[in-house]
């Protein structure tokens, strides 16, 4: 710590700011799963309208193709979740996620592929409503 001292000129507030980005990142984070697990559990609700209406012989072909790959989707999640069961779960998932894009194959759901465009637009809705709070 004495050596740290030496290098900042005020080093509790780099480390409040550290502390502070840190848990900001986390709750945006937080926010775009939420976005995910929210659009995952509107899509499955679609797919069981659709199998549903496919019972009564009312849904067209293309929607039982959207009501399958959601299907797929839920069957990829249930996978990965019974690595979440397993010890070592922080280490194993990005492992399996890491080795099935190697490999060439989709181990997540769809509404989880494009989380970094999410990240992206959640960040310029941040930067969007702070530049509009210090305008005021």
């Amino acid at each position: 710590m004495k050596i740290y001292i030496h290098l900042h000129k005020a080093p509790i507030r780099v480390l409040r700011i550290g502390r502070r980005r840190f848990w900001l990142r986390l709750k945006r984070d937080m926010l775009v799963l939420k976005d995910a697990l929210a659009q995952e559990k509107q899509e499955t609700k679609d797919m069981l309208v659709t199998y549903k209406r496919y019972t009564c012989r009312q849904a067209s072909k293309e929607e039982l193709t959207e009501a399958n790959k959601q299907f797929a989707d839920l069957l990829k999640g249930l996978g990965l979740g019974m690595f979440a069961v397993l010890p070592f779960a922080p280490i194993t998932i990005p492992l399996v996620v890491k080795l099935g894009q190697i490999v060439g194959v989709d181990v997540l759901p769809s509404s989880f592929n494009n989380m970094s465009e999410r990240k992206a637009n959640m960040m310029r809705i941040a930067n969007k409503a702070n530049l509009e709070s210090n305008a005021d």
